[in-house]
């Protein structure tokens, strides 16, 4: 009767109860997110195999998921989404999926601020999708995941919770550097001038003033009349550089910087990380220092 009894508990053990993963399993996490990928590794460590959907130096705002994403998704425990309306294909990935894993809207849970979205010379008010520019942002999105890698493998969350903290200290010891860097700009010349509104939460954490040629996509081209004001606002403000995206054509840039006088101040990371900065810490990094010294000279 003991054996079976063993038997039988091992059974349970290795099948799993309450539908939790066991310890032998890892958990299948699907990222749409170059910045939730990093996080998803980080804090899941050996526990997790994630599936980034989304490469770096891919444009998140023209990413189309193909049926091996889908099907990747519907094998998934836990599926990490940008949200604040970046992903416009989520209704589909859901209904054509039928996964079995949790959707996070990891965004969604994150303070928002509201933008103006530029359609030629007409705009309406819609909110930030960009919120991995602030470093506070990506700390509390290191805790959602904590949280929810915890709730599927409940045995892992001392390993979680360390990953996490450690995660967590890198982030607010590179908080302290983006502060020290911006402190060599005066206040008056934190003016940045980019592609499309990409910028807001890096500006509000840092104090600059964003000035952006487009909206929140890099696809919404200004109109004349929209250009016409900029490039006025520029000269008046004697904004010293301007800057490119990664993922944008530098074309208007080009003839913004020929209608002020302003210099090319480089090409900023603006929807992720990419093959010139891999990880959180080189984005930060490589922007901040781009901007600084490009606005100091």
């Amino acid at each position: 009767m003991k054996k079976r009894s063993f038997i039988l508990s091992m059974l349970l053990l290795a099948t799993g109860l309450s539908g939790r993963l066991v310890a032998q399993d890892k958990i299948k996490v699907s990222s749409f997110s170059t910045i939730l990928t990093e996080i998803a590794t980080t804090v899941g460590g050996a526990r997790v195999d994630v599936t980034a959907h989304l490469k770096p130096g891919v444009d998140p705002h023209d990413f189309e998921p193909k049926p091996s994403d889908m099907r990747a998704v519907a094998a998934s425990d836990l599926v990490l989404l940008s949200a604040k309306h970046m992903e416009g294909y989520v209704g589909r990935l859901q209904e054509a999926t039928g996964t079995r894993g949790k959707f996070v809207h990891v965004g969604d849970s994150l303070p928002s601020l509201k933008l103006t979205v530029q359609h030629g010379d007409h705009t309406h008010d819609g909110e930030d999708p960009h919120w991995w520019h602030s470093i506070r942002n990506i700390v509390r999105a290191t805790k959602t995941v904590r949280d929810e890698l915890t709730r599927i493998s409940p045995a892992d969350k001392a390993a979680f919770a360390a990953n996490a903290s450690a995660y967590i200290s890198r982030l607010e010891a590179l908080d302290q550097w983006v502060k020290l860097k911006v402190a060599e700009l005066p206040r008056d010349r934190r003016k940045l001038v980019t592609n499309h509104d990409a910028f807001g939460y890096f500006a509000k954490e840092y104090g600059f003033t964003v000035m952006p040629i487009a909206g929140v996509s890099k696809n919404a081209q200004p109109g004349s009349k929209a250009v016409s004001e900029l490039i006025n606002a520029i000269k008046s403000a004697g904004v010293k550089a301007v800057f490119s995206e990664d993922v944008a054509n530098p074309k208007a840039v080009q003839e913004i910087t020929r209608e002020t006088g302003a210099v090319f101040g480089g090409e900023l990371l603006s929807d992720g990380l990419g093959p010139k900065a891999a990880t959180v810490e080189a984005m930060f990094k490589y922007n901040v220092t781009t901007i600084v010294d490009a606005l100091k000279k």
